[in-house]
């Protein structure tokens, strides 16, 4: 009986040395609401680190928060001049286009892990799996996937911050990340990694939305479930604007 005792202890004690460390995540909103006052706004994401039988390592770890939005089809088309005019020539598509993504993390990107610990978890811009469509060489679609990420880069919709994430005695870590007045609705989430030495040791997610309200909702709903009546209803804003300018003009004059 007692040489059952001390096996059972030895199991348990082997079974919480080998427990996995947790990662315990908040955001400070779960839905964001697009207005007409909407100039953009900022997520934190916030957590604790939970480690095996509370024992804190002396150097702390390298944590990197992925933010990404919904991911939708994109064809980047190039510009050529042909007899003065300017039209479309070379397109290249690309299945898996997140409408938004940042990454913050701890310090810079490539000293956090190789490329292909990165690659896997697709942390960093460089790192995204946009997918594009097959037919197009190699060095095209690189030609095109750089200008597109310059595009998205300018209009804020993809964005790093190396040292972005604070980490507080080892244990607490807080990003905050920048959404931008263009960011598109839909479902997004913060995915969060615990890496050291290379090795992401422990990862977890938390999903939001960001959605129209008010007007802007119900203009877009019309848009979306009613295109008829949405339609119908701007060619008759048109001609009322016009008819009331026109009837404006016609009294000063």
């Amino acid at each position: 009986m007692r040489g059952r005792v001390i096996i059972a202890l030895g199991l348990w004690l082997l079974l919480a040395g080998a427990a996995p460390i947790r990662l315990i995540t908040q955001l400070s909103q779960a839905r964001i609401d697009i207005n007409t006052t909407f100039r953009g706004a900022e997520l934190l994401v916030f957590g604790a680190i939970q480690y095996p039988q509370g024992t804190v390592p002396d150097a702390p770890p390298d944590i990197a928060v992925v933010v990404r939005g919904p991911a939708v089809p994109v064809t980047v088309r190039q510009k050529a001049r042909i007899a003065g005019i300017w039209v479309n020539a070379n397109a290249v598509r690309f299945e898996s286009v997140p409408g938004f993504y940042a990454v913050a993390a701890t310090r810079p990107i490539e000293t956090l892990a190789d490329e292909r610990t990165t690659a896997i978890y697709e942390i960093g811009i460089r790192n995204l799996q946009l997918s594009p469509a097959s037919g197009a060489e190699d060095d095209v679609s690189r030609a095109f996937e750089g200008g597109l990420i310059a595009a998205r880069e300018k209009a804020g919709l993809f964005a790093e911050r190396p040292g972005g994430v604070q980490v507080t005695r080892g244990v607490l870590y807080a990003a905050r990340i920048a959404l931008p007045a263009a960011v598109p609705v839909g479902d997004y989430t913060a995915e969060i990694h615990l890496i050291r030495k290379g090795r992401v040791l422990a990862s977890t997610s938390a999903p939001f939305l960001i959605d129209k309200s008010g007007f802007e909702r119900w203009v877009y709903v019309m848009a979306q479930e009613n295109s008829l009546a949405y339609g119908l209803a701007a060619v008759f804003a048109a001609l009322a604007a016009g008819s009331i300018a026109a009837l404006v003009t016609r009294r000063r004059l």
